[in-house]
């Protein structure tokens, strides 16, 4: 397995480095739709294993784990969050707090999947808060399940530095469209 790591800070300006487990396609894709869209909540953790074991290669020491935050509407119909699953088993894995209340999902917005980048970074600006109490001064990794433009990682860390967060990192299973250079 390939690790994509990335700091580009062209990328992701808000984001002090970004671990991604491998390219989002063949198992890792299917591993993650089967968590996100056919219910097989198991597959958090193998997933979430891949993370913790790129992160714990090369990570910084890290305070706190949040994953993305579902509306509430996505979350009554799914049942779960896959990231919140994943980010409970990095944290598992790692020995880092795993704080799912650090952010909150304020504003309902619309599926990414057929979204241009721009429109993705308007669909999703000011859809996130984050507790000042939980945050502040602190080291945050926010975990998503996929990485495609950035444009929801880029906005909890928007809401996470509002808030006082010292550092902000990011980690997702899958990203689409990242080589391997990275």
């Amino acid at each position: 397995m390939t690790t994509i790591s990335t700091s580009e800070p062209r990328d992701f300006p808000l984001l002090d480095h970004i671990w991604i487990a491998g390219k989002y396609e063949g198992a890792i894709r299917d591993a993650v739709h089967a968590l996100k869209y056919g219910g097989v909540q198991r597959a958090a953790e193998p997933l979430g294993d891949l993370l913790a074991e790129a992160i714990s290669r090369q990570g910084p020491c890290i305070d706190v784990i949040a994953g993305v935050p579902l509306a509430a509407g996505r979350l009554q119909e799914r049942g779960y969050n896959q990231a919140a699953l994943i980010a409970r088993r990095v944290a598992e894995r790692l020995g880092v707090a795993d704080v799912p209340d650090a952010l909150a999902r304020i504003k309902a917005t619309a599926s990414q999947v057929d979204l241009s980048a721009a429109e993705r970074r308007e669909n999703v600006k000011g859809a996130f808060a984050a507790e000042a109490r939980r945050v502040r001064g602190k080291r945050i990794l926010v975990i998503d399940d996929v990485l495609t433009t950035g444009s929801t990682m880029s906005a909890c860390a928007e809401a996470l530095r509002m808030a006082g967060a010292a550092q902000v990192f990011g980690g997702a299973i899958g990203g689409a469209g990242y080589g391997t250079d990275r």
